[in-house]
């Protein structure tokens, strides 16, 4: 059951595989160094997955703060020796290094391009560090769709809507793959990146996504059809 939680509050995050989103932060117990606390650091909705392994804190907060192991869109800004900086919407640009990729050599790497879109995984996150990330998967070290991203569309929404659109019983993006081919790629840092056929059913895709954001319109699958029926797809 899902309860409110305030800055500094103590939340009863326990797992032996424990994962922390957005909005906690583990620290050092007062009373036993050898133990540690998490503690919300935003105000917000306390949330955990099915397996209670990870947990975050819904906000109305459109500021994206780097988690571990969370997938992000981001844009290349700038080609640094061995690696590139990437802005993923955060206070500091993250740093991706040339061979954070799926069978990737120092002859054999990936070129981008300052501009290019990436689809990557945040593999270090401190707030006293600039983040890092790889376009690999931690356990596999394959790129399970991790990489650049070509072509497409970028459409920016809340970060509640992304972690709905994560969701597999989200209606969203069932409902549009059954009305033609699309692909997508959803970063927890407000950004979705978007692929179909045809331009018009890209703007679709967008339309659709923007009125059913809960920061936007918040239309349910019936809104979201009655929508599609005014659009040209």
């Amino acid at each position: 059951m899902s309860s409110s939680v305030f800055p500094g509050e103590q939340v009863p995050a326990k797992h032996h595989n424990l994962r922390l989103g957005p909005g906690l932060l583990q620290q050092a117990s007062h009373a036993n160094s050898s133990e540690s606390n998490v503690v919300a650091s935003k105000a917000g909705v306390l949330q955990h997955s099915a397996n209670r392994s990870k947990w975050w804190v819904d906000s109305n907060s459109r500021r994206y703060v780097p988690a571990p192991q969370e997938s992000v869109v981001g844009v290349v800004t700038q080609r640094l020796g061995e690696g590139y900086r990437v802005d993923i919407g955060e206070a500091h640009q993250a740093s991706l290094d040339a061979l954070a990729f799926e069978g990737a050599t120092k002859r054999n790497k990936p070129n981008l391009k300052v501009g290019s879109l990436v689809y990557a995984r945040v593999s270090l996150a401190h707030k006293d560090m600039e983040p890092e990330l790889e376009c690999f998967d931690a356990q596999s070290r394959k790129s399970e769709g991790f990489g650049e991203l070509k072509g497409g569309f970028v459409v920016r929404c809340s970060l509640k809507m992304c972690r709905n659109l994560l969701d597999s019983k989200h209606f969203l993006l069932p409902l549009l793959g059954g009305k033609f081919p699309l692909e997508s790629a959803i970063g927890m840092n407000g950004r979705v990146w978007i692929s179909a056929k045809e331009p018009r059913q890209i703007i679709a895709i967008a339309r659709c996504i923007e009125a059913a954001d809960p920061d936007g319109g918040g239309l349910d699958a019936d809104g979201v059809r009655a929508l599609l029926e005014t659009l040209e797809v």
